[in-house]
């Protein structure tokens, strides 16, 4: 009967946890001044990054991703608000930096959504401004969070 209990815990404590995620954000100060190609080519990565995103995070079953369709980084806190909702216990912020066509930066920031707090934070620095550079970026910054077990905080 113990060792039945002793499974049934394992099994239990080996689910991974929900997280509320949207897709990448762009922080792009000379956006405005990109023909409307090359806005259309960065959409499309975006969604290109945040759908590897949560198809890395959920094959290597470090969490249960609960999509949302919110932009949630600069909506003051009610990213925490829409996690709740959704029933998660965690909410990722995540963005894509772009200071140039060379130099780009993904960022994700998880936090808690019982307590508000950042449980963790990572960026990962990509070079080139292509499909084969951003998904490289987001499978590296998965790698980063899965090799230091952020997500088992």
């Amino acid at each position: 009967m113990l060792l039945l209990a002793a499974a049934c815990g394992a099994a239990a404590a080996a689910e991974p946890r929900s997280l509320a995620l949207s897709q990448f954000e762009l922080i792009d100060a000379m956006r405005e001044l990109s023909s409307e190609e090359a806005r259309r080519e960065t959409d499309r990565r975006l969604g290109l990054v945040s759908a590897e995103l949560a198809r890395q995070l959920e094959s290597r079953g470090m969490y249960r991703v609960l999509k949302t369709s919110r932009e949630l980084r600069d909506c003051n806190g009610c990213e925490l608000d829409i996690a709740k909702a959704l029933g998660a216990e965690r909410v990722a912020l995540c963005w894509v930096q772009k200071v140039s066509n060379l130099i780009l930066n993904l960022n994700m920031e998880v936090r808690s959504v019982a307590s508000g707090e950042t449980v963790y934070a990572k960026s990962v620095d990509i070079r080139g401004n292509t499909d084969e550079s951003w998904l490289r970026g987001v499978r590296r910054l998965v790698d980063n969070i899965e090799e230091r077990q952020h997500h088992l905080r």
